[in-house]
This record gives C-alpha cells, structure tokens and sequence, in this order.
C-alpha cells in the first residue's frame, strides 16, 4: 500500500487496516506480531492516520515512528462528527477503518512529532499542549459571542487544535516510555489513586525537582505553602501563593480525584470539613498533602500502598 493515506482503527485486540476502497479490510492482532505483519503491507504511504485510542494506539504508533513512517493521531470525536456529516451511522471496525482512512485523505491531518530525545523535548511538548489548551479555551470563548460570518473559521481552527492535542498526547506519552526513568517515576505518580497521566507529565515535565528535595520546598514549589501577611501588630489571613501555576492547576484536578479515592486524603478531607473549614481551603490543604505523599514515594522510589499515611 504505497502513496496512500492508510487509516487504522485500534481497539485492546484488533487492528483493522484500511486502504483503498476496492480492497478488504486488513485485521491483525494488536500484538508485536501484529504490528509486524501490518508494517509490513505498508510500503510508502502519504499518511498513517489512527485515533487516539488511550493507549492501545502506542504500540503501532511506536512502531511506525521506527519504521520512519508519517503518522498521525486523531481526535475520535472529529472522526466519528465527520463519519455523520458524510452520513455514514453504521459503525463496525472495519467501516470505521475506512472512515478514518476517508478522513485523513480529505482532512490531511499534521503528522505528529518523532519522541524527542531529551528532557527539554519532552519539557516542550507539554508546554505546547498547555499552550494549545489555552487556544482552545480562547476560541471556544469567542464563539459563544461570535458573528455568524466568523464562526466556520473558529471552528475549523479549534478542529486543527483537537487534532494537534491528540498528536501532542500520543507523543508526550511515548516520550516518557522511551525514557526508562521517566517511566518508572511516571508508574509511581499514577499508582496513587487520583493522579493520573497527564497529571504525571506534568509534574514530571516541570517539577522534576520532586523526590528530591524537603516536603516544605515541594509545597513552596508547587504554591500551596501558606504564606504569611503580617504587618507590625496586624495579622493578616495566611494565604497560598507563587509557585509553578501549570502544576498548582494539575494538582488541583488530582486532588479533587483523590480527596473521592485515596482514603488518607479522604478522610484528611473529611476531617476538616467536619471542622467547618471552608471547601476550597480543606481541598488546599489536602493539595499540600497529596504534595507530600507523591514527593516522599518519589523519594523513596516505591508506588503508593494503602497503609501510607498522609
């Protein structure tokens, strides 16, 4: 299959190749010997296109990164919105296959990045997704109040940044596999119960200096340290502050996970709102805990169990 647009539709068992329309489907596992035997059907192709799958999708995608093959992730939603509009509503493996393959040849979606090869590209890629979450928070804000004239333009371009985001997810996750301490510290963040990937690549992105440094820097760091405001005799609320905002922001996702999930932090949480402390300032504090806990399992290089104490 040479310059084609090649479209794969991952499941956890099956990949289901589609190329041209007159051809059958082609299914192979989603196993190493599967993705050899499907490498091998592609000769040259213009474009790869499969969907973002949470991680079923890696094993190809890295394979056809090696292969020195394009590649591109796709939003399953812009996929399955444009399988709609062509009014395709049947939906088997193999026809979904044939959609994405329709869809990469008519959209053209941006290949995605090769994994960097050092902790800058890995730093970089997620700076951009951060970036391109920001965009799309702009361009959804502007279409509510948007004139009829502009709002294609707003929404072609907030479809461009979906596809980008799902490119920059695929790599950032290949990037930490292909970095054997990155992996192993990202394994010890996802253990505890409410931090999840994206969460992971975050701090490991940009506060690596977690699990090495004291649970008051860590806390400083992040900016969930009360600081003081105190004037000769006035004294003023303690309040948090500076830090890295971007991890505050991730950890505050986590932590309102966790305060559902890990029984420590529950209960910690639990605790201080039985006190009457404010919702936000008991979520605060247990932020500052869940701090300490993935700083001190980073420290002592072991995943999170149960009978850890916060």
């Amino acid at each position: 299959m040479s310059d084609l647009v090649i479209g794969v539709d991952v499941s956890k068992a099956w990949l289901d190749l589609a190329g041209r329309p007159d051809e059958p489907v082609e299914r192979h596992a989603n196993s190493p010997e599967g993705v050899a035997a499907l490498l091998a059907l592609l000769a040259h192709p213009k474009l790869v296109v499969v969907e973002a799958t949470g991680g079923y999708e890696l094993r190809l995608v890295r394979a056809l990164h090696a292969a020195g093959l394009p590649i591109a992730v796709v939003n399953p939603r812009q996929v399955r919105d444009f399988a709609r509009a062509r009014g395709r509503l049947a939906k088997t493996d193999a026809l979904d296959a044939r959609i994405i393959a329709e869809f990469g040849t008519l959209l053209r979606p941006s290949p995605m990045p090769a994994p960097p090869k050092g902790r800058e590209g890995f730093a970089a890629l997620v700076a951009r997704r951060r970036q391109v979450i920001d965009m799309m928070i702009a361009e959804k804000n502007r279409l509510e109040t948007a004139f009829e004239e502009v709002r294609d333009f707003i929404l072609e371009h907030l479809g461009a940044l979906k596809s980008q985001l799902a490119n920059l997810d695929a790599a950032i996750a290949l990037a930490i596999e292909a970095d054997l301490q990155l992996c192993a510290r990202r394994d010890i963040l996802t253990s505890v119960p409410g931090v999840g990937e994206l969460t992971a690549a975050i701090i490991l992105a940009e506060l690596p200096e977690l699990g090495s440094i004291g649970p008051k820097q860590a806390a400083a760091l992040v900016g969930v340290a009360p600081i003081n405001r105190d004037s000769g005799a006035h004294r003023g609320e303690r309040h948090i502050g500076g830090g890295r905002p971007s991890v505050r922001c991730a950890m505050y996702m986590a932590t309102l996970s966790a305060v559902r999930y890990e029984p420590q932090l529950k209960a910690f949480y639990q605790r201080l709102r039985a006190r009457k402390t404010r919702p936000k300032v008991a979520l605060v504090a247990a932020m500052r805990k869940l701090v300490t806990l993935l700083n001190t399992l980073l420290m002592r290089n072991q995943p999170w169990r149960s009978q850890h104490g916060c």
